[in-house]
């Protein structure tokens, strides 16, 4: 079947990058399936989940990974008594009518030589007579689906075009003037390996809601928007009868248009899509003539691989033309790539325990991020949890108003991992500090107070009550001993953890004094304040920290709704209801501005509360 950016020709070569690369797993997104002759190949070895915007490809896949070979058809061919269920469509005749598209459309009859008329006549006729079968329950859907795809691979065979349907030559082409056969569509045969799932939605917005092992990509290259080169395949599946126009009879694209073929938004959407598949093995194919230099994309792609590593496979590949193509190219053969990377899906929490940390809720955060993330600002950025998990293209901003976190966080970024664990370990031998050993707790916390520094503070904490890091108004640390302490799962905290942008700057402000315009447009500011409906040590304004009450929330909103006045995105962590509370100020402004709310889930292991995110985007 002739179709634009089929990668049947590939196929071994996708195989052998997977080879190659010691790529394992059970589960295998071919997330813009186009015909669906990869996930057919693959069908036997993977679960396939399948998935195109475009309902003819829905099809075509439902077709090929519902079915390990042509169907039986048992219920039709007692209808029909005949064994051979396409000899049979063939053997029809039809008389045309108003209701017959195809021939009214596009072959002579309606001005235009897509297909002659006979063809036309043959290709409504079997058309109508599939959907009567359906109606009357003498298919399946399964059976009905592979039917319907059988027409768009038979189709192909007669049509006056060089391929896409944009346009039709204004000759008849002998393939054109052959007589119209119905056959079954070329499917692998081969055992299905598990129940595949098929889907008809736009990418971006499902790589949100699945997970597997590996996602192959093979999206637009070009400027060709499919729904235009195959508005022909859409309606023959459909048969909806819609308003067409121009030379090409073409209908409406139904916002259609995909992004990865916009020339100044293919790039923002494949940060997208990389930022949020949940796959642990990434593939690409993409080309050198693609609208996204490739070594963009490559760079593109490290920000988003496990330690920045991406592989690069090339192919020679026969370029298609079609009315479309660059004059400049001429036919001659482009470089075909697999880009090859697997994805940081790692969660690093913080080393320091600390209240209210979000590192649980980073997920559902990550996933509604706006498209473009240039800079993230963690306003209130406590352990740190949130800003360093997101990979924001230039860089991500700490900021926290409490300068002994700010220390703590400050030291973790800027000391050597493995350095820290050994002073750390050593600094423990050398007091004797165990679980609730008090004597030499007081000992050491006595020692810290008289000369502060990170070092002790981060251990203080580590076997203090509940990991609290709590000081009295004279900003003396003066948490009690706890039953915890240090552990193999705080030393691994320690060693993992790391900053996934590129860039850190970090910041000890009160954060009203942020200026919040100096940032790129394309920057979100993330805030995780006290929430006002909850009681916290860290908030109750007696310890020579600043509180949070009622003239704070307000404060609060009024900033985040300049930011949104100035065109900037926020992201709001908070609690609306809560042990029978209510934070009323916050409900009413949210409805006030239209501002839209997603239920984030319980988070906090000492004191669980349903969250929610706030955002103005």
């Amino acid at each position: 079947m002739r179709y634009l950016g089929s990668k049947q020709k590939l196929l071994a070569s996708i195989e052998g990058v997977i080879k190659q690369n010691n790529i394992e797993g059970q589960v295998f997104a071919d997330v813009f399936a186009g015909t669906g002759c990869v996930g057919d190949y693959f069908k036997d070895k993977y679960q396939i989940i399948s998935n195109d915007f475009l309902y003819y490809s829905y099809v075509m896949n439902c077709a090929k990974l519902e079915n390990s070979k042509i169907p039986g058809f048992q219920q039709l061919k007692k209808q029909i008594r005949c064994k051979d269920v396409f000899s049979w469509f063939n053997s029809l005749e039809f008389k045309p009518d108003e209701s017959y598209f195809f021939y009214n459309n596009y072959s002579p009859k309606g001005g235009r030589m897509f297909f002659t008329e006979e063809n036309a006549i043959k290709i409504d006729g079997i058309r109508q007579e599939i959907e009567k079968l359906y109606k009357g329950n003498f298919i399946s859907q399964s059976e009905y689906f592979f039917l319907l795809a059988s027409m768009i691979e038979s189709i192909t065979k007669v049509s006056n075009t060089s391929g896409t349907y944009e346009a039709y030559f204004k000759f008849w082409d002998s393939r054109a003037e052959k007589n119209f056969e119905f056959q079954p569509l070329e499917i692998c045969e081969k055992n299905l390996h598990s129940k595949n799932i098929i889907y008809n939605l736009d990418t971006n917005q499902l790589i949100r809601e699945i997970s597997g092992d590996i996602a192959y990509i093979d999206p637009p290259y070009t400027v060709t928007q499919y729904i235009s080169a195959y508005h022909m395949f859409e309606t023959l599946i459909k048969y909806d009868y819609p308003e067409i126009k121009g030379i090409g009879g073409k209908r409406n694209r139904e916002n259609k248009n995909s992004l990865y073929a916009q020339r100044t938004k293919a790039k923002n959407i494949f940060e997208d899509l990389f930022r949020q598949i949940q796959f642990k093995h990434i593939l690409v194919s993409y080309s050198n003539q693609g609208l996204v230099p490739l070594d963009e994309l490559c760079e593109l792609a490290s920000i988003f691989a496990v330690d920045g590593k991406v592989k690069i496979n090339e192919f020679d590949y026969q370029e298609y033309q079609n009315h479309r193509s660059s004059n400049k190219r001429n036919g001659k053969k482009l470089n075909e790539v697999i880009i090859y990377f697997e994805k940081d899906l790692s969660i690093n929490k913080s080393p320091i325990n600390y209240s209210g940390s979000k590192d649980k809720l980073v997920p559902i955060i990550t996933k509604n991020l706006p498209q473009n993330v240039d800079t993230f600002v963690d306003v209130m950025g406590g352990a740190f949890n949130v800003g360093a998990n997101i990979s924001a293209l230039n860089k991500v901003v700490y900021n926290e108003i409490n300068p002994y976190i700010y220390e703590l966080v400050k030291w973790f970024i800027n000391e050597d991992k493995n350095r820290i664990v050994k002073k750390v370990e050593e600094r423990i031998s050398q007091f004797s500090l165990t679980k609730a050993g008090k004597e030499a707790y007081e000992k050491f916390r006595q020692i810290y107070n008289n000369n502060q520094n990170p070092l002790d503070l981060y251990i203080l904490h580590m076997y203090s009550f509940q990991n609290i890091i709590r000081f009295n108004n004279s900003h003396k640390f003066n948490t009690p001993i706890g039953v915890a302490g240090y552990s193999e799962d705080i030393k691994n905290r320690i060693l993992n953890f790391n900053i996934k942008a590129p860039n850190v700057e970090i910041l000890n402000e009160d954060y009203i004094n942020i200026k919040w315009d100096s940032y790129p447009k394309n920057t979100i500011f993330y805030f995780d304040p006290p929430y006002f409906i909850t009681n916290a040590a860290y908030n109750d304004g007696k310890r020579g920290m600043k509180g949070w009450g009622i003239e704070q929330e307000k404060e609060l909103l009024s900033i985040l709704k300049h930011i949104d006045d100035i065109g900037y995105k926020f992201m709001l962590s908070n609690v609306i209801e809560h042990n029978e509370k209510e934070n009323t100020l916050l409900k009413q402004w949210v409805r006030k501005n239209d501002y839209r709310v997603v239920q984030a889930g319980v988070s906090g292991w000492r004191y669980s509360k349903n969250e929610v995110l706030i955002v103005n985007y």
